[in-house]
């Protein structure tokens, strides 16, 4: 049933000096701010994370679940070639360590510089040049 214009109008009329109480806009006030921080409370919980994770799961199309698949399979792929192979180490035999220590030889260089005659007095007489 459609109200007629003259009902609309007293309707109207009625409402305009109806007023709420005094006080009336702070506690509505209070209470919006309180659901609002009651709703943030519980949206910042663990459970809204799998909520927020299963609202996109539902949402998703075919064609993005084989975006997906493609996706996780390139990452699976550059893993494999990107991980390091284990390396078979042979394990040299096991020697006695020797703790005498042998002096070294003598270079054969010393000896021929022994042999040499380097004195001032015979210096330039076996065909050495002078400098």
């Amino acid at each position: 049933m459609k109200p007629t214009i003259e009902q609309i109008g007293d309707l109207l009329a009625l409402k305009r000096d109806e007023r709420p109480e005094e006080g009336y806009w702070q506690d509505f006030l209070c209470e919006f701010h309180q659901n609002q921080r009651e709703q943030a409370v519980k949206n910042s919980g663990f459970s809204n994370f799998f909520g927020g994770v299963s609202a996109w799961f539902s949402d998703l199309s075919p064609s993005k679940w084989a975006y997906g698949a493609g996706m996780a399979y390139a990452a699976l792929t550059i893993a494999f070639f990107l991980t390091p192979r284990d390396v078979e180490k042979e394990n040299a035999p096991a020697s006695p360590v020797n703790y005498q220590v042998v002096p070294a030889p003598a270079p054969p260089g010393l000896e021929q510089l022994k042999q040499l005659d380097l004195s001032p007095t015979t210096q330039g007489d076996v065909g050495e040049q002078v400098f």
